[in-house]
């Protein structure tokens, strides 16, 4: 039986002894591990290669690039070489910024990043989009599909819409989850269950201080949140 759920582990951290160690406790039941800002900004690509060189782990790349599109083409090449399963891109940085992204990444699936689940309608608002969250997010991942992006990063709150404009192929990942015996939104606005966001069509779903906040307690116990956060998802 299968044990791993579709779950992206958000190893933020900037201990990398601990990020080693809490992939070595989840690693049984996590698809995938996200290495975002956090860790790159302190590690670099040597951290990646130390997470990767020792174990199977699937890397989520989160830089969320968002420049120029020859900057983001350099940055996604270099990217590349560190061998991401994905790799994260703002899709608000137009078709030509996103297309540069894939052509210089062809092993690395693009993951486009529509509206971060920290904003609430007023900050979708207040930074300048003309419609509300759900409307913005489906119109920019509509933008990124037709441009290559082979992923979209979205809440768990517009994966239904979006889902039905991408079709089928397209994977969808939605972070702003929180499992049904979690409380708290810790700072993310529009949040699901993990099980109702696979329910709504999504492929993935990122999760971090729900299952590494069992670190404290110890090893044994961030392996046995993550196995219950799993099993959840799989016998839903």
């Amino acid at each position: 039986m299968n044990t791993k759920a579709p779950i992206i582990l958000a190893v933020d951290t900037s201990d990398l002894e601990l990020a080693k160690a809490w992939i070595a406790h989840t690693a049984e039941y996590i698809q995938v591990f996200k290495l975002g800002l956090e860790f790159f900004l302190n590690f670099g690509s040597q951290g990646v290669r130390a997470i990767t060189e020792n174990s199977d782990a699937e890397i989520f790349l989160d830089l969320k690039l968002h420049d120029i599109p020859n900057t983001v083409a350099q940055a996604a090449t270099n990217a590349a070489l560190m061998n991401p399963l994905f790799l994260t891109i703002h899709a608000s940085g137009g078709s030509q910024m996103i297309k540069a992204a894939v052509q210089s990444a062809p092993g690395t699936k693009i993951a486009a990043v529509t509206i971060l689940t920290s904003l609430s309608e007023d900050d979708v608002k207040a930074v300048g989009f003309a419609d509300n969250a759900l409307s913005s997010a489906t119109n920019l991942a509509q933008l990124a599909v037709a441009a290559g992006a082979a992923a979209i990063v979205c809440s768990p709150l517009e994966t239904a819409s979006i889902r039905s404009v991408v079709g089928k192929e397209t994977l969808i990942i939605t972070p702003g989850v929180r499992p049904s015996s979690m409380s708290g939104k810790d700072d993310q606005n529009r949040t699901m269950t993990p099980a109702q966001a696979i329910s709504a069509g999504a492929n993935f779903v990122v999760i971090g201080r729900p299952i590494t906040s069992a670190w404290e307690s110890s090893g044994v116990e961030i392996g046995k949140r993550a196995r219950e956060i799993s099993a959840e998802i799989l016998n839903s």
